[in-house]
């Protein structure tokens, strides 16, 4: 004689707390995994030196000092800093030397550095044509800084605004 089953009047079966302990139990053993998973170090950061068996002799007081040595240069994968650096460029829609010569005035001093990916806020009345303006002046940023926006991916909003041909840019670089 087996367990009957609880049955609703209309002859459906009614719920019980009891049929969530598998999904709960799998819900747990989720969260536990990728706890872990994220508790472990980065396998291709750079391993400290070994120190040596036998002690450096000390320097005597007539010693030349030493050269520092350069930094090593980073290992593993490079990661993109999280506060952008945020410039405005003003040129009228349509007038590409004037944004070129703009985006080089402002990027200037960030020469050297690689960008990640790049927002652009256009500010226009209308939102078509400040998106349009993100897009022309993104267009433009690899041929104002090529080593700086190669490969950067670009990403055209529009901002409100009674006038026309000011551009917000927000530029996420990487870390090295």
């Amino acid at each position: 004689m087996g367990m009957k089953r609880a049955t609703s009047p209309k002859g459906r079966r009614r719920f019980e707390p009891l049929h969530l302990a598998g999904w709960l139990f799998a819900d747990m053993l989720l969260v536990l995994a990728l706890v872990a998973m994220g508790d472990q170090a980065d396998p291709l950061a750079a391993k400290p030196d070994r120190p040596s068996a036998s002690p450096s002799p000390s320097p005597s007081p007539s010693a030349t000092p030493k050269k520092p040595k350069p930094k090593p240069k980073p290992k593993g994968p490079r990661a993109v800093v999280r506060t952008p650096v945020k410039v405005a460029i003003n040129a009228r829609a349509g007038d590409k030397d004037a944004i070129l010569r703009g985006l080089r005035r402002v990027t200037e001093r960030y020469a050297g550095r690689q960008a990640a990916f790049v927002l652009t806020f256009g500010r226009h009345p209308d939102p078509g044509g400040g998106g349009a303006y993100a897009h022309d002046v993104n267009a433009l940023l690899e041929k104002a800084r090529p080593d700086m926006f190669r490969g950067a991916t670009t990403r055209d909003f529009w901002k409100g605004g009674a006038s026309s041909g000011h551009a917000d840019i927000e530029i996420y670089f990487y870390t090295y």
